[in-house]
């Protein structure tokens, strides 16, 4: 089952006190996480599917999170995260919120990357 990105931001602000952040205008559905450092956590972005399977040209909700190597390399290996879109693949993730990923698994690493961004 598709994980709402309502549900990513209900979880945020009920445990990081966090609301989404849209810092774009030509970008209004892309939302940045942020600490109260102002460092980046989380980005759900709306993209072309393309981005993730090459293929399709329709759209999905992704969420880019920063991970430990172990964690990125156990999911894309799980085929449940890609190196990350738009962001340092070398340390972030992009997490496709369309059901290969249970919504316990994003609040983990949500909760990761919210304690390795310093």
């Amino acid at each position: 089952m598709a994980i709402n990105r309502e549900d990513i931001f209900r979880y945020v602000r009920e445990k990081y006190s966090t609301s989404p952040d849209y810092p774009w205008e030509r970008d209004a559905d892309s939302a940045v996480l942020r600490k109260s450092n102002k460092k980046w956590y989380g980005l759900v972005m709306n993209v072309r599917r393309s981005v993730i399977d090459g293929k399709s040209e329709d759209c999905t909700d992704i969420l880019n999170v920063k991970c430990s190597q172990l964690v990125r390399e156990v999911l894309i290996n799980e085929g449940k995260a890609i190196p990350a879109y738009h962001m340092n693949k070398r340390l972030w993730i992009s997490i496709p919120l369309d059901g290969g990923i249970s919504f316990t698994e994003i609040c983990g690493v949500i909760d990761e990357s919210y304690e390795l961004v310093k």
